[in-house]
């Protein structure tokens, strides 16, 4: 075993404090990757509060990891000592399920995420990015594009990748008419991959406070949702809208803005059942619909996709130690758009 050092929750109700821990030792299927930037996504508030109600304690967060490789296991051949590296949301999958499939394998049984979860073994504890290095294997790393600022790509791993999935699979492109709802975290992922494919696409916000950020990273529209005309004026408007806030929105009047054969996608997750009425559905044959992360497979093409397009999360950098500050922040929306931890001030 290795020691780590770390922030960890140690009770839902406790701020997140300094944590030594043990990682296990590499075997030759593994990867020890130097954690350098891990950004910090609203689960991880969820999941260090136990908001969820599965949280297990003591708890190192962080599941958008930036890093470089520093040694290998003697099967491992995708990656080398230097090269730079991510990890996402989940660090293991069942590999012999019956129902296995590599290109949907975060909908599998068998998924063991990158903290608040058991290894293979059944015992022992994941721990996540808030660390200064991470045992993974090689399967489930993924290859950071030279190109790209290594900071700003730690939220890919998460947010990239949770709005280049629905975006992929309902056809984003061009001549198709994409809605996104809210400007935070996520949403703004959104704006930045949907535009890179080529479809138009417009913002709907509580208000008009960000248009101009939004238009800069490639909005085609921005409408504040607060102004009861924004519904009327796009009505039967969007193929495509997803929703990436978990507050409580008029679900019905969001689904009246899509056309026939369109598809309102949940990223976030409310607190409370979507209560929907079939005469927001039926009579345009709309749908509703929700996704989560993606595959290995499907990671690493967003990746990809982004060193092309050089695309990045826009990022607020802060050090290890305000990381308790940042979460308020989140909380209140004050940040643009996605904290990453400098885990050289660790």
């Amino acid at each position: 075993m290795a020691l780590a050092r770390g922030y960890a929750a140690t009770d839902a109700s406790k701020p997140l404090e300094p944590f030594t821990f043990e990682r296990r030792e590499p075997r030759e299927d593994d990867v020890v990757i130097s954690i350098k930037y891990s950004g910090i996504c609203h689960s991880d508030i969820h999941q260090a509060r136990n908001e969820w109600g599965n949280s297990a304690f003591p708890m190192v967060p962080g599941h958008e990891i930036a890093g470089i490789v520093t040694a290998v296991g003697s099967k491992v051949s995708k990656f080398k000592v230097g090269d730079r590296v991510g990890v996402g949301c989940f660090v293991d999958s069942c590999t012999t399920c019956a129902s296995r499939d590599v290109d949907l394998e975060q909908y599998m049984p068998g998924l063991v995420p990158t903290y608040n979860g058991v290894e293979a073994d059944g015992e022992t504890p994941t721990q996540g990015g808030y660390s200064d290095h991470i045992v993974v294997k090689e399967g489930y790393v993924l290859s950071i594009p030279e190109n790209l600022p290594f900071e700003a790509t730690a939220p890919l791993l998460c947010a990239g990748i949770t709005l280049y999935s629905p975006l992929r699979n309902w056809g984003a492109g061009p001549g198709k008419k994409v809605a996104v709802v809210g400007m935070g975290g996520l949403g703004h992922m959104g704006v930045k991959l949907a535009h890179a494919m080529g479809a138009d696409v417009t913002v709907l916000s509580q208000s008009l406070s960000k248009k101009e950020d939004g238009l800069k990273l490639g909005a085609d529209h921005y409408y504040a949702t607060s102004d009861a005309e924004t519904f009327k004026t796009l009505a039967g408007t969007f193929d495509l809208i997803l929703c990436t806030v978990s507050a409580e929105i008029d679900w019905n009047a969001y689904l009246g803005l899509l056309k026939v054969d369109g598809t309102l996608v949940l990223l976030g997750i409310p607190e409370k059942p979507v209560p929907v009425h079939a005469f927001a559905l039926v009579p345009a044959r709309r749908s509703i619909a929700g996704s989560m992360i993606g595959s290995i497979k499907e990671t690493q093409e967003m990746l990809d996709f982004c060193g092309e397009h050089n695309i990045v999360s826009e990022i607020e950098l802060i050090r290890m130690d305000q990381v308790n500050e940042a979460y308020e922040r989140v909380i209140k929306s004050d940040v643009r758009y996605r904290f990453v931890i400098d885990m050289a001030t660790l």
